[in-house]
């Protein structure tokens, strides 16, 4: 029964984060698909280009959410069963992975900054700040929301790295599912740092064709 429960709190992470809130509310409201339009990625930011702001922001919320709220159930009811440290953080992991891959969507799914974000808040909330305010600043003074992304997810690990001892004491297996986010999060930005070479990425806030 001890592996049993660390398996099935990884699976039922891996469910919520296959929920795409992208293409469920963009239906709700009457939106285009967003696989359909800009970037063709379902997430938060390819919802903006639609011009809907307040889809965009209800998308980024609940993204964030399906990644902090399997790590904080864990924090919250994991103990008597056996779940740590370091089962949280696989579990994040998995809400994340299920983010890229959903299951519900013919594993065709986002690239995961949000709820990323998420699970990093539900880890530590100073990490969490740390990470979001990198994202921002960068997204402020570039207006590449990839770049920011991709500067975000070089920095969380190393935050969380320096981190040890001060606002936390590093676990091993955070730190690995950490590091797994961050050069999944990589990857599934390969295409936008071919673009942010050649000085073709789409700036934050441009409207795309529909």
């Amino acid at each position: 029964m001890q592996s049993f429960f660390p398996l099935v709190a990884v699976l039922l992470g891996y469910l919520i984060g296959s929920l795409s809130f992208a293409v469920i509310v963009s239906r709700v409201m009457g939106l285009n698909d967003p696989r359909t339009f800009g970037s063709k990625n379902p997430g938060a930011t390819n919802v903006l280009r639609s011009g809907n702001k307040g889809a965009a922001v209800i998308t980024l919320l609940l993204d964030a959410a399906k990644g902090w709220l399997p790590v904080m159930l864990v924090k919250w009811y994991g103990k008597p069963y056996g779940l740590e440290e370091g089962t949280m953080a696989l579990v994040g992991l998995a809400a994340f992975v299920g983010h890229l891959y959903p299951v519900f969507f013919n594993f065709v799914g986002g690239k995961g900054v949000a709820t990323a974000a998420g699970v990093l808040l539900g880890i530590s909330w100073v990490l969490g700040l740390a990470a979001g305010a990198t994202w921002l600043i960068m997204a402020y003074f570039f207006r590449y929301s990839s770049l920011a992304s991709l500067t975000a997810a070089v920095f969380a690990p190393v935050y969380y790295i320096f981190g040890d001892g001060v606002a936390w004491y590093l676990n091993k297996g955070v730190m690995f599912s950490l590091f797994i986010m961050s050069l999944l999060l990589i990857y599934r930005h390969a295409e936008n740092i071919g673009r942010l070479i050649k000085g073709k990425e789409s700036r934050l806030g441009k409207k795309a064709r529909t």
